[in-house]
């Protein structure tokens, strides 16, 4: 057993609150990475936070491996990036064959001036220790060996009861965040649906400990010439020389039978021979079938119950959208959730769960076309897709049309106003893109709301309705011309605390910014703060 995710980080201890009725402000279920990085984030905001889970250590096998460039800042911000980022394997270069030929290879961020790589590849588990580790040092209390059992929601409490190795005790929250995964006992025990389609196709994941050449890429095939692959097959570099091989078995299998390691070795022998000449010595690290499936609840917000993560919805693999865009659920809640605890109304948890439903019916769009395209389901489909691949091998116009998984982005929410006809990537919904600064980067410089000062005069702060947005210089260069200005000679950008874009205008508008605000943090009233 790998001794990484071998030892207890959070092994059950008796608590005080087994003895009483003790009621918390936040009670988040599922120390996994979406639970763990939103009660980060609510510590470090004052916040204090009780995370129950029913194991006491971190997940078995890599699991999701891919963690974006979105998602590392995030991390960064919460100070978690800089040993994910040293331990990760950084790539940025994809390449797409079909059959024995490479169509072409495509670079996700070819522009410098981003703090973040594109991707790191790093096994779940080394990223779950590390927010164990910070999860400690920040004080939040990480509750092993501690299983929710009973959930009861009331108008301005939530009611638990929790199982333990010394029997169950009750339990109450202000508020309660579900980060129990894909199969969700909370959903289950309060009567949710869980909606979507699951797909007639498996996968199997191959976690290959070997010394290997292969360059720091994504590398897919379609039509793979390596016997018994399946339709499709996937390579990945991890840490430690563990490489993840995904192979497209079809939907009529037999489980066991493709878990048998002979079996498995067959397939991973004749991929290695294929590309190198010989097979290496190498050590299968971990197995696994994943089925792909697209769903979601259809709402996040369930009264003083929150949902995020794989609890709310599910996506396939392929394009690293799971863990990603969960990591984004909570860097959207957190800063709402203050605000609410701080006074706030509570209508502005609905601007959560109306965000994140668009995101994941945004995933769930992508996964959903990369599976279609991946596996036609009909002849002309078929016809359609090698046509294309075909045609990407010499022409650029096709290759947008390939889909072996979009990788994530971050959502870019509908419905705020434009006040400046800047740049399509920095429009507001967007978050902002990092650049270059003298005193580092950009995003080193953002914590809470933002005004983004381009060549414009503005004043050091704005106070709206108990918020406050400091102003941050960006200094004239081509790549904040590029990024944030376009055609214009300045420009003023509100940002959230996760630095999503509430707006931009070409010059400093006080009365535009406070509404802007207001709108923000979900208090529309007439009355403007002196």
């Amino acid at each position: 057993m790998n001794a990484v995710f071998d030892t207890p980080l959070y092994p059950y201890a008796w608590h005080a609150d087994q003895d009483t009725l003790a009621r918390h402000r936040v009670v988040i279920v599922g120390a996994g990475p979406v639970g763990l990085t939103l009660a980060i984030d609510l510590a470090l905001q004052g916040v204090a936070v009780v995370v129950l889970d029913d194991n006491d250590r971190v997940s078995t096998g890599s699991r999701a491996i891919c963690f974006a460039k979105r998602t590392l800042e995030i991390l960064d911000r919460l100070g978690v990036a800089a040993p994910l980022t040293a331990k990760g394997v950084q790539w940025n270069k994809g390449r797409v064959f079909f059959g024995e030929r490479e169509v072409y290879d495509f670079t996700l961020l070819a522009e410098d001036g981003h703090k973040q790589p594109a991707f790191i590849n790093l096994q779940q588990y080394y990223l779950e220790a590390a927010l164990v580790a910070r999860a400690h040092a920040v004080g939040v209390q990480i509750r092993g060996g501690n299983r929710v059992i009973g959930v009861v929601s009331h108008d301005d409490h939530v009611a638990l009861t929790v199982d333990t190795p010394d029997g169950p005790y009750p339990l109450e929250a202000d508020w309660l965040v579900a980060c129990d995964g894909a199969r969700s006992p909370l959903r289950d025990m309060l009567g949710l649906a869980f909606e979507g389609r699951v797909f007639e196709d498996n996968f199997l994941i191959a976690d290959v400990k070997m010394a290997a050449d292969f360059p720091t890429e994504r590398w897919f095939w379609f039509a793979p010439p390596f016997e018994g692959a399946g339709r499709s097959a996937l390579l990945h570099k991890q840490p430690d020389d563990v490489w993840r091989i995904d192979f497209q078995l079809g939907w009529d299998i037999d489980r066991t039978a493709e878990l048998d390691p002979v079996r498995i070795r067959t397939r991973v022998d004749a991929m290695l021979s294929s590309q190198t000449g010989a097979v290496p010595a190498y050590d299968l690290e971990w197995t696994s079938i994943y089925t792909f499936q697209c769903r979601r609840m259809e709402k996040f917000r369930h009264g003083r119950v929150l949902f995020a993560g794989d609890a709310a919805h599910q996506v396939s693999p392929f394009g690293a959208r799971g863990a990603n865009s969960g990591i984004q659920d909570a860097d959207n809640l957190a800063w709402k959730l203050v605000l609410v605890l701080d006074g706030g109304r509570d209508d502005l948890l609905d601007t959560y769960a109306a965000e994140r439903e668009f995101a994941a019916d945004e995933n769930i769009l992508h996964s959903t076309r990369a599976t279609d395209f991946l596996t036609p389901k009909t002849s002309m489909s078929q016809i359609f897709r090698d046509a294309v691949l075909d045609l990407a091998a010499s022409h650029a116009f096709a290759r947008p049309l390939v889909n072996s998984g979009r990788l994530s982005v971050p959502c870019i929410y509908p419905g705020l106003a434009d006040g400046l006809a800047g740049p399509g990537l920095t429009r507001p919904g967007a978050a902002c893109v990092d650049v270059a600064v003298d005193q580092g980067f950009l995003v080193e410089q953002l914590h809470g709301f933002c005004m983004l000062a381009i060549n414009c005069d503005a004043p050091e702060a704005l106070r709206e309705a108990g918020v406050v947005a400091r102003r941050v210089d960006l200094p004239m260069t081509d790549a904040v011309r590029a990024r944030y200005l376009g055609d214009a000679s300045a420009a003023i950008y509100l940002l959230r605390p996760d630095q999503h874009i509430v707006g931009r205008w070409p010059a400093y508008d006080e009365d535009a910014l406070r509404a802007a605000m207001r709108a923000a943090i979900g208090k529309n009233e007439d009355a403007i703060e002196p």
